[in-house]
């Protein structure tokens, strides 16, 4: 009989409230038809994870709202040596989008992003003079799911969750609103499958807990290109990986964030419906 590696897929708490179940079948079929057995443990109390032949963070849902318990855990995985995809240096340096700044700093176009320690009134002004904006998105460094994002719009206040927080501020990117948000997705390095996500009318989001919808997409070279040197420039090659981009005034597009965690997959959208991932984690034992 062939070897068949046991995977434990990290999973939300059992009162987490998005509905992760659907998303979490299409996954756990492409890695079984790939020949791995497939496990659940929930994320914030996994037990013993030593008997597994990997780990995978897929749906550590939530960890931006438990961020000390996120951090103890990679510390956890890397101290044990444990096998984890994506790496935890990966997974470490993908969970404050501070990243944004170092991939700007090496020539990838992304969206243009001020940090801000505390925001506040004065602080946010200063933002916008810098981003030659007047209407903006915030958002925790540490975030997911559109958590903790708001779209300011002129004279506007800082909403109460935000106020005296460390927000990033970003111009509002045009693109959103006529041609959605893109993603392209590569496993083992691979381009696989696109999509464009549009926000429900009057929203800005794309989620789909917020109205937003998605569509297959053939992925421009451009996108590609803009892709490829983003992923270049993470840590360590990531076994899977999402790269979301948004187009400006004239389309042009800047990378909106790398999704190398416990990103949707739209893996129904692959051409293979998820073989190469299921291939791409199979050759990563």
């Amino acid at each position: 009989m062939p070897f068949q590696p046991r995977v434990a897929i990290l999973v939300p708490a059992p009162d987490y409230d998005e509905k992760w179940q659907p998303a979490f079948a299409r996954k756990a079929a492409a890695l079984t038809a790939a020949g791995l057995i497939v496990e659940q443990r929930v994320w914030t109390d996994p037990g013993d994870l030593s008997g597994y032949d990997l780990v995978l963070p897929l749906f550590a849902w939530g960890y931006q709202r438990d961020v000390a318990a996120w951090y103890a855990l990679l510390g956890r995985l890397e101290a044990d040596a444990l096998p984890v995809v994506n790496p935890v240096p990966v997974l470490r340096w993908n969970s404050d989008k501070a990243y944004l700044a170092e991939l700007g700093t090496k020539g990838v176009a992304i969206v243009p992003t001020v940090e801000v320690a505390a925001l506040d009134d004065a602080s946010l002004a200063e933002a916008m003079a810098e981003l030659a904006t007047d209407e903006v998105v915030i958002k925790p460094a540490i975030s997911g799911g559109a958590d903790g994002t708001h779209r300011i719009m002129p004279g506007a206040a800082i909403p109460a969750d935000a106020l005296g927080q460390r927000r990033l501020v970003q111009p509002l990117m045009p693109g959103i609103l006529t041609d959605g948000e893109y993603s392209l997705f590569f496993f083992a390095g691979r381009f696989s499958h696109a999509i464009v996500k549009r926000p429900a009318s009057g929203d800005f989001r794309v989620q789909e807990q917020f109205g937003g919808r998605e569509t297959p997409w053939d992925a421009s070279d451009a996108a590609r290109i803009l892709a490829a040197q983003a992923l270049g420039a993470v840590p360590a090659p990531p076994v899977y990986a999402r790269v979301d981009m948004v187009g400006d005034a004239v389309g042009s597009l800047h990378i909106m964030e790398l999704e190398l965690i416990e990103p949707s997959l739209f893996l129904h959208h692959a051409p293979d419906k998820g073989a190469a991932f299921g291939s791409a984690v199979y050759g990563a034992i």
